[in-house]
C-alpha cells in the first residue's frame, strides 16, 4: 500500500466512520475498505458475534460491551467478574457456547486477583439482555503468581464441544515444561469445566489433569481450523521466535528448551529444534508479537479463502499467511505502517474481517470488499 494512501486512511479513521468508509486499500489479492464499526474502547481485547447480529467486545479494565449490528448502540453488560487490570492482565477473551442460541452461555477469560497474586481464569454465565446470570468458575490456572505478564488467555471450542484454554508462562519460563502447574499450557475441558476422560496426562503422577499440551510461552491467538477441525494457536516468542502451532494431545512445543528467539539482551536461549519436541508450522524472527487469529473461509474475499490472518502488536500490521499443502508458502503485510497494534482478528457472520486495535479510544474495524 502506498504511504500517501495509508496516511489518508489513518487520518480518516481519526475523524470518523463516514470518511473511513470511503478509503480503499490495495492488496495483492483484493481491494478492500476499512470501516469503523464503533470506537472509543479502552484497550479492547476480543470480539464475539451474537446470533441477532450484535457483538460482544471486552475491554481490558473489565468492561463487557454489547453492540448492535451496525455498532450504533452500545450497552455495558452487568455482572462481569472482578479482574486484575494490571499490565497485560484484565478482562480478556470472550466466546459463545456452540449452542448459545439455546443455552445463552458466554465464556470469559480474565486475570483473576487472589492470594499470592493473580491467575488466568475462565468463567461462564448466561447472557440475559444486558446482564450476566448464573456465573460459574470453570478454571483457574495455578499457582497464583505476582506480576502482570503472559496470561495467554484465548478460548476455542472443538467440533466435539470441548473447551480449549491457552495459558502463558507468567514470566516463569521453566514452568512451561513442568506438568504440575497450568502455566505455558493448553488446557482442555468439557463445556461445564469437567476433565475429559481421554486427556493425555491423567495417568501421569503429579500432573494437572486438564493439561492437553505444554511447552508454550504466551499464546494469544487460538482458532479451530474449519477445514480440519484442529486447534491452531499463535504465540509470542521472546526476541524473535513467534510461532504458529497445531495443537495435538500430549505434545511438547518446546519452550524454553527450544526456540527461534533469543534473550532480550542478546544471547541464545536454546536450539531451534530438538528431538521429541514439536517444530512450529511457522515462525516470525524478528518478532511481530502476534495476537488474534482467523482462518478465512468466507465468500466476501474468495482469493483469501484458506488464508490465515494474524494481528501484529509490535509489527503493527495484519499478516495474511498463505498455506499450500499444509505449509506456509507466502505472507503479505496488510495495513503496515498504520501504527495500529492489532489485538483481535475475527471473521464475522457477514464474511467480513473484524479487527480490534489495542489502544485508548480504540476502534472496532471492519474490512469489506471494494470494487475490483
Amino acid at each position: 500500500m502506498r504511504m500517501s494512501t495509508l496516511v489518508a486512511l489513518v487520518a480518516a479513521l481519526a475523524t470518523g466512520p463516514s470518511l473511513a468508509a470511503a478509503q480503499v486499500v490495495e492488496s495483492e489479492e483484493h481491494r478492500f475498505r476499512v470501516q469503523v464499526v464503533a470506537e472509543g474502547f479502552d484497550h479492547p481485547w476480543s470480539v464475539a458475534f451474537l446470533p441477532d447480529g450484535g457483538m460482544l467486545v471486552t475491554e481490558r479494565d473489565g468492561r463487557l460491551n454489547r453492540l448492535d449490528a451496525d455498532g450504533g448502540s452500545r450497552a455495558v453488560i452487568e455482572g462481569t467478574p472482578e479482574v486484575a487490570a494490571t499490565n497485560q492482565g484484565g478482562l480478556l477473551d470472550v466466546v459463545l457456547h456452540p449452542d448459545f442460541a439455546d443455552n445463552s452461555w458466554v465464556y470469559l477469560s480474565y486475570a483473576r486477583p487472589g492470594d499470592g497474586g493473580n491467575a488466568t481464569a475462565v468463567v461462564r454465565a448466561r447472557l440475559d439482555g444486558d446482564r450476566l446470570h448464573d456465573m460459574q468458575t470453570l478454571f483457574v490456572a495455578t499457582p497464583y503468581t505476582r506480576g502482570g505478564r503472559h496470561f495467554g488467555s484465548r478460548l476455542a471450542f472443538d467440533r466435539d464441544g470441548f473447551l480449549y484454554i491457552s495459558t502463558g508462562d507468567r514470566g516463569e519460563r521453566d514452568r512451561a515444561q513442568e506438568l504440575d502447574n497450568h502455566h505455558g499450557k493448553i488446557i482442555r475441558l468439557t463445556d461445564d469445566g469437567q476433565i475429559p476422560n481421554d486427556n493425555p496426562f491423567l495417568a501421569e503422577p503429579g500432573a494437572q489433569p486438564g493439561i492437553y499440551s505444554y511447552g508454550l510461552r504466551n499464546p494469544q491467538g487460538m482458532i479451530r481450523n474449519p477445514e480440519s477441525g484442529e486447534i491452531w494457536i499463535n504465540e509470542h516468542g521472546p526476541r524473535g521466535g513467534d510461532e504458529i502451532n497445531i495443537i495435538r494431545a500430549g505434545l511438547n512445543y518446546g519452550w524454553p528448551r527450544v526456540t527461534h528467539g533469543r534473550e532480550y539482551h542478546g544471547p541464545e536461549i536454546g536450539p531451534d529444534s530438538m528431538e521429541g519436541m514439536e517444530d512450529p508450522l511457522h515462525h516470525w524472527t524478528p518478532s511481530i508479537a502476534p495476537s488474534g487469529f482467523a482462518y478465512y473461509d468466507g465468500e466476501a474475499f474468495p482469493r483469501w479463502r484458506g488464508n490465515l490472518f494474524v494481528g501484529a502488536l509490535a509489527g503493527t500490521h495484519l499478516a495474511r499467511v498463505v498455506l499450500e499443502d499444509g505449509a506456509v508458502v507466502h505472507e503479505e503485510r496488510l495495513l503496515d505502517d498504520s501504527g495500529w497494534r492489532i489485538r483481535d482478528v475475527r471473521q464475522g457472520p457477514d464474511d467480513a474481517l473484524y479487527l480490534l486495535v489495542d489502544q485508548r479510544r480504540a476502534p472496532l474495524l471492519r474490512l469489506t470488499p471494494a470494487a475490483e
